[in-house]
């Protein structure tokens, strides 16, 4: 199943509460990832401290690891083993790139589990 790590603002700001704020999806990985899950990770600037958290957590745990960034990639571009890096300044922009390549992935894994839904 796939999993929005931040959709549940109950498990949010219990963990930022106790944990901190930069352990918050760090957190929700060690409770809900499993080795050769795959785990995407989203950062504009690709230095969010939330974000890089998870996925160092992510790796320890023998997940899969993609990223998208802007930006030039930040830090994240060095920690996942696919950096999607959209190559503009503009958050807006990035974020809009962002949507479009979550829809592609989204669509590459229907049809990679359910090649039945392929059009002829």
């Amino acid at each position: 199943p796939a999993l929005a790590l931040s959709a549940n603002s109950s498990d949010l700001t219990a963990i930022g509460n106790d944990y901190g704020f930069d352990r918050i999806f760090a957190r929700l990985v060690e409770a809900h990832g499993r080795e050769g899950d795959v785990l995407i990770a989203i950062s504009t600037s690709g230095n969010s401290g939330n974000v890089l958290a998870a996925v160092t957590e992510a790796r320890r745990l023998g997940l899969h690891c993609i990223g998208l960034t802007g930006k030039g990639g930040g830090k994240l571009a060095d920690l996942v083993e696919i950096s999607l890096c959209v190559p503009s300044e503009h958050t807006g922009r990035i974020q809009e790139a962002h949507i479009a390549l979550l829809h592609a992935i989204c669509e590459v894994v229907d049809y990679t589990l359910f090649p039945e839904l392929r059009s002829p």
